[in-house]
């Protein structure tokens, strides 16, 4: 885990990727704090990469180095994230 400090109402984000042919878990690809995190941002809607916007969830994420998995603690906020991109991807 990284020692990043998230300040109330600093902005986080962070991109996952799941491949479990490779991976057992979702890997961090990218995470950051204030203008980082709007980057990300930023990059992920212009290559229609859909968002989820949780400040909770991203404040534990980002706690993350870049290429690490996500830790079975997290297992739960993650799938529930993937979830409800789903839903939302099929609805559009």
């Amino acid at each position: 885990m990284s020692r990043r400090k998230l300040n109330y109402g600093q902005k986080a984000a962070v991109a996952l990727k799941y491949n479990p042919e490779l991976n057992f878990a979702p890997v961090v690809v990218a995470s950051g704090l204030g203008e980082l995190a709007q980057k990300i941002v930023n990059i992920a809607d212009d290559n229609g990469v859909p968002v989820y916007r949780d400040d909770s969830a991203a404040a534990l994420l980002v706690m993350l180095n870049s290429g690490a998995q996500v830790p079975p603690e997290l297992y739960q906020i993650v799938a529930s994230i993937y979830a409800e991109v789903v839903l939302n991807t099929k609805e559009e």
